[in-house]
């Protein structure tokens, strides 16, 4: 199934390639520290809550099957876990995170070593900082500035997935409308995930 949605959530469901490029992403920077270790336990909790087998887990992880066997029984519920969506707009406060650290990325990577927001985006990539209403905050700046300076060279899409996500933290009460139950980190590392690959696939038009 590798690049196609899983039939049995739908439409935005989160596919093989996505999966592998979040842990292949984790794995990079697991010395980083015990945070980075939790989110990755965190990640195969929710995959293996949605039906997807060890062994898949696993495959993508780069783990053993007894290793991922292990971390999962952390996660195991009595019930079926609650269904989680992975539509770009929605407005609790960890996946508008994602979104813009997410977004930052794409712009660090096609702005090369002009991009401000390039050291931050790698700090919190490393888990060297977290993300606290200070570092969301400059990294909003940060991310302004880019846009401001490198509008030639940046695909229109990239300003209009900011001023989403900015409407979208500048108003707290769109947080409470979310249901979801997953943890923060993962929900963060998601929506980071979804939004790379929706701005890849938007192509390259520019302002």
């Amino acid at each position: 199934m590798t690049g196609e949605e899983d039939p049995r959530h739908g439409p935005g469901a989160l596919t093989e390639e996505q999966a592998g490029r979040m842990f292949a992403g984790m794995n990079e920077v697991i010395r980083a520290g015990e945070e980075m270790r939790q989110l990755r336990t965190e990640m195969i909790g929710v995959l293996a809550g949605w039906g997807w087998t060890q062994e898949r887990i696993a495959r993508l992880a780069d783990m053993s099957q007894p290793a991922v066997s292990k971390q999962a029984a952390k996660h195991r519920t009595d019930g079926p876990p609650a269904p989680m969506a992975l539509a770009l707009d929605q407005y609790d406060a960890p996946w508008l995170e994602g979104r813009l650290w997410g977004l930052a990325e794409e712009i660090s990577e096609a702005s090369g070593d002009t991009a401000r927001c390039g050291r931050l985006v790698d700090a919190l990539a490393r888990g060297r900082k977290r993300f606290t209403s200070a570092n969301v905050d400059a990294l909003r700046r940060l991310v302004e500035e880019d846009l401001r300076l490198h509008r030639a060279e940046l695909a229109a899409g990239y300003r209009s997935a900011y001023d989403e996500i900015s409407r979208g933290l500048d108003v707290p009460p769109k947080a409470a409308a979310t249901t979801a139950t997953a943890p923060v980190s993962v929900r963060r590392a998601l929506a980071h995930r979804i939004q790379r690959d929706h701005l890849r696939r938007r192509g390259p038009e520019v302002n």
